[in-house]
């Protein structure tokens, strides 16, 4: 990834089970965070996963899974915000414990991958 590439990288908004499963199949590495609108903690979250999106070749997507609810049970989300990471499409990776900063994320995918 070129320096120009990395300072345009943002997440990528997912409106359906659907499109994650065409960027699962994709993209080797992806971080989806699962949040609802009007979580405070999931707004916040939103400047952290520029960030994350800009510092890693991980790609990075955002998803509201009451468009599509069934992604609320696939993935038993519980709580929000709700970070996934997966590998090859598989999920190797969960972080649900309320806003995370940006250090927090990386050691998580740290961890992950």
């Amino acid at each position: 990834m070129t320096t120009d590439d990395a300072a345009t990288r943002r997440p990528r908004s997912l409106d359906d089970e659907a499109a994650l499963d065409d960027l699962l199949e994709a993209e080797d590495r992806v971080l989806v965070e699962f949040y609802t609108e009007g979580c405070s903690a999931c707004a916040a979250m939103e400047p952290v996963l520029g960030n994350v999106a800009r510092e890693t070749e991980v790609t990075v997507a955002v998803c509201n899974p009451r468009d599509d609810p069934p992604l609320v049970d696939r993935f038993q989300i519980t709580s929000v915000p709700a970070l996934v990471a997966f590998e090859n499409g598989e999920e190797v990776g969960r972080l649900a414990d309320g806003f995370q900063g940006v250090e927090a994320v990386l050691a998580f995918l740290e961890e992950s991958f």
